[in-house]
């Protein structure tokens, strides 16, 4: 697992494209049985057919809920802090979208550097490379709101411009948090009859990832794990949100 985030902070996600599905559970498995038999695993996965991670997060918003509600620019940034399986390292990141493109920020330090969020600047070691996240957290007002989980399958595709990935998220789950800690116990389910497809690439779509949609007739929907975990966990509602209406049609 270590060598799994390693291999993350190496990688650099500037400009790519990013295109979502929601699946029904049947789809999921005919989709992740051809994805199987055509994409290599993702390198540091493990299980069965070594593809498999487990992801936490913990989602920052201002008390006005300005990320949820997509004002601003705070409609353009995500801030989270993410962490695989239980390691005792952690991403700080932002994620930053513009139309279709997104690129990331992201910044591996200890668990237990999440104390220094806590402390504030004044205590923060003057070399720490975390400094750049919290004094973003500080100038957007940004503070714990939630925690997301859920189960990871990756696939890769070879590119010319790099490889570009397949993932499916399912199991979503979320509490409720106001401090920057990782918590177990009790949690709410999130689209329980769903699962998430993500095709990721940079520059074209890869040939193998439109004959994916061309074979099951797949359909883009706007999904965010952040909104839906949020309004799952009654702390926020927009009747209006797409991903409402995406969950109400389908």
């Amino acid at each position: 697992m270590h060598q799994r985030i390693f291999e993350e902070l190496l990688e650099r996600r500037r400009f790519a494209s990013e295109v979502k599905f929601l699946l029904a559970p049947s789809d999921a498995d005919a989709i992740r049985a051809w994805a199987r038999g055509r994409l290599p695993p993702d390198p540091y996965g493990s299980g069965e057919d070594a593809d498999y991670y487990r992801i936490t997060s913990l989602y920052a918003d201002t008390a006005a809920q300005d990320v949820f509600f997509r004002r601003g620019s705070f409609g353009r940034s995500k801030f989270r802090i993410r962490r695989y399986a239980d390691s005792d390292m952690v991403f700080l990141e932002r994620k930053l979208r513009t139309k279709n493109l997104l690129t990331k920020r992201r910044t591996l330090v200890p668990l237990s550097d999440l104390a220094h969020l806590e402390s504030g600047a004044d205590a923060w070691p003057d070399d720490w490379p975390g400094a750049w996240f919290g004094h973003r957290l500080a100038a957007r007002r940004l503070a714990p709101v939630c925690q997301v989980a859920y189960n990871r399958v990756a696939r890769l595709a070879s590119t010319p411009y790099g490889f570009a990935r397949l993932t499916m998220d399912e199991h979503l789950e979320a509490w409720p948090t106001r401090r920057r800690e990782f918590q177990d116990g009790s949690s709410q389910p999130v689209l329980e009859d769903k699962v998430i497809l993500e095709l990721k690439y940079r520059v074209g779509m890869p040939a193998v990832f439109k004959a994916l949609v061309e074979e099951f007739g797949l359909q883009p929907a706007p999904v965010s794990k952040y909104r839906l975990s949020m309004a799952a966990l009654g702390l926020a509602s927009d009747p209006a949100s797409e991903e409402s209406t995406t969950c109400q049609a389908s």
